[in-house]
């Protein structure tokens, strides 16, 4: 699944949000530096939808505040 996800980084707490479009807005008190802001995006957002982090993938944006992000489901059966 793909979402688009508008970022808010050096917020006061980490907050995701879904807007009125589908898109996410995501507030993470990391700052945009060395591909902090990022790292704090992909776990919220793992976090979110209750996934491992390593479903969740940057697809697009990685130097700005609007991101794709490539999200896998969880396999069934084990």
């Amino acid at each position: 699944m793909r979402i688009e996800v508008k970022v808010r980084p050096n917020a006061r707490a980490t907050r995701v949000e879904t807007q009125a479009d589908g898109s996410l807005l995501v507030s993470v008190n990391a700052p945009p530096v060395d591909g902090k802001a990022n790292d704090a995006v992909i776990r919220a957002v793992a976090e979110y939808f209750g996934v491992p982090r390593s479903h969740v993938e940057l697809a697009r944006g990685a130097s700005g505040r609007k991101k794709v992000l490539e999200i896998r489901e969880r396999e069934a059966g084990g």
